[in-house]
């Protein structure tokens, strides 16, 4: 593992550790963990939260941890899901394999196996696969965006040993504080960097061109809540995707939070404690709903 990815690992955790400190389970929802979904008794696990009172198949929003493909797991994702599931949707929370060790297209793969598992086992977790959407932020994003192309573009597709679930594609995704476009160019930041860990050939032209969101979405790319805010170090990476999705006749709805009297930061809205992230949570969760 390189230095970069051991450094953020211990970063991310003692921020995810403050952030988190004495939160608890809301009284309103109701927990399924540690449920498998693929042969990995370790990362390939999930929980699903509903609303306690809620009766029948509800809506289904599945979340996409971020942390930079070295980084995070759903246990660091759950208060985030659970104020989703709050909102009226059942909420799956996933594990999927870390990068050094497992190598794209690994993380993509575990992201398709969710996805095929949500619509497997709709009766049983009461899912209404009509309305199906996903959200993921920073490394989450980026991933899920993959997922979409993988739905959507069937050269792409035909790049992996696994394939999206016949006919199916997210009902609208909310891509929060991501990366869609990654060259190195002799380029040293931590993007660049982690890299070497996430990739087999530590970053070719092809694989970049392989992992590329920007270049490989097309007219069929699901609705997108695009989201960025002040004090994220990837905020320059939303605006050219929302402008290229436009520029296919996707419908995309782009948010910019913050301003600079008020620094949010990257993936402000997993804070439970901050206003602004609740804000933005209830937008997108208001997003989805236009489409129920």
């Amino acid at each position: 593992m390189s230095l970069e990815s051991i450094l953020l690992r211990c970063t991310f955790k003692h921020g995810d550790d403050k952030r988190d400190a004495g939160l608890t389970v809301p009284a309103g929802v109701r927990r399924v963990v540690d449920v498998p979904y693929g042969p990995d008794r370790r990362w390939n696990l999930l929980d699903v939260y509903r609303p306690k009172d809620a009766k029948g198949k509800l809506p289904v929003i599945v979340s996409v941890h971020g942390g930079g493909w070295v980084y995070g797991d759903k246990e660091r994702y759950q208060y985030y899901c659970m104020s989703l599931a709050e909102q009226g949707f059942a909420v799956v929370n996933f594990n999927y394999g870390l990068a050094p060790r497992f190598k794209f297209p690994s993380q993509l793969r575990d992201v398709n196996a969710v996805f095929t598992w949500v619509l497997q086992n709709a009766e049983d977790y009461g899912f209404d696969t009509r309305r199906v959407f996903g959200v993921g932020d920073s490394a989450g994003a980026h991933l899920l965006g993959l997922f979409c192309c993988l739905c959507t573009e069937p050269d792409y597709a035909a790049q992996f040993p696994f394939s999206a679930p016949e006919g199916f594609k997210p009902t609208a995704v909310a891509l929060n504080c991501g990366v869609y476009e990654i060259t190195l160019d002799g380029k040293r930041d931590l993007t660049a960097r982690l890299m070497g860990d996430l990739l087999p050939h530590k970053g070719t032209a092809e694989e970049l061109r392989q992992i590329s969101v920007l270049g490989h979405v097309t007219e069929s790319f699901p609705p997108a809540f695009v989201m960025t805010c002040e004090g994220d170090f990837l905020a320059e990476a939303a605006p050219p995707l929302a402008e290229k999705l436009r520029s296919l006749g996707v419908p995309v709805s782009y948010h910019y939070y913050g301003d600079r009297e008020h620094v949010l930061g990257h993936v402000f809205h997993c804070n439970m404690r901050l206003e602004a992230a609740a804000q933005c949570n209830r937008d997108e969760c208001a997003y989805f709903k236009s489409f129920c």
